[in-house]
């Protein structure tokens, strides 16, 4: 486990965010964890995305922005298996000591996870433009 757990440090990389003695323990996964996974993972995220849409909803392309906005934050808040296959491919990049750490307050974390990652995709709405097959 130890290969494993060295290989997915060194294959996320460094912190993101800053992490100063007043840090609470959230803030610190957050931007040592979950901060340089999302960011590692952004390209799948946006595919897993792009697929959900096609899934369930056609007509995403034709909505204003700020219903597209909407939609994004309500598909994954709402839909909790969606919600549970986007929470797996963060998970999956966590270390053995990580994964430790994040049962002990998997609430809170998810939490600062999904909203991190509605806005990431928030954030990019562009990318989720109709596509020519």
């Amino acid at each position: 486990m130890e290969n494993r757990d060295a290989f997915i440090s060194e294959f996320r990389g460094e912190t993101l965010g800053t992490v100063t003695s007043e840090s609470s323990s959230d803030e610190i996964f957050q931007n040592q964890v979950l901060r340089p996974i999302l960011k590692l993972q952004n390209d799948l995220f946006i595919d897993v995305f792009r697929n959900y849409i096609s899934k369930y909803k056609n007509d995403f392309y034709s909505y204003p922005v700020e219903k597209k906005l909407a939609y994004i934050e309500n598909s994954i808040q709402k839909d909790i298996k969606f919600r549970n296959s986007l929470k797996g491919i963060v998970i999956g990049l966590f270390t053995i000591h990580e994964y430790d750490v994040y049962i002990k307050n998997s609430s809170s974390l998810n939490k600062r996870m999904m909203n991190m990652l509605i806005e990431r995709l928030k954030n990019q709405i562009q990318l989720f433009e109709l596509q020519e097959e």
